[in-house]
């Protein structure tokens, strides 16, 4: 596996359309949907780890969020989970991912 390749999986939002499945509390990135006993979250983490190193794999999402992130995927590290200081959407979300990819 190539070392420098990175993937960046954005689990921040409140999953507001997919009312009343998803909440602020819980909203669908955490949510089995396809009932196979695992997230969303969680499915999107295995298909990229077969690829890219599970070092290099980094999610994004809120701080209201990040317990849920270390209870669904327990073996990252903390400096794989980057909270979010404020909701601001999908662009400036990628921008503050590659500030921190380019610093490791």
């Amino acid at each position: 596996m190539n070392k420098n390749n990175y993937c960046v999986i954005m689990g921040g939002g409140v999953g507001s359309r997919f009312w009343p499945f998803s909440r602020t509390t819980l909203p669908k990135q955490f949510l089995d949907f396809l009932d196979t006993g695992r997230s969303l979250l969680q499915l999107t983490f295995d298909r990229f780890n077969n690829i890219i190193p599970t070092e290099n794999i980094l999610i994004v999402t809120n701080d209201l969020y990040a317990d849920l992130v270390h209870e669904q995927l327990p073996d990252l590290k903390p400096e794989q989970i980057l909270l979010e200081p404020m909701r601001r959407n999908t662009a400036p979300c990628i921008a503050w991912a590659s500030y921190h990819i380019r610093a490791i």
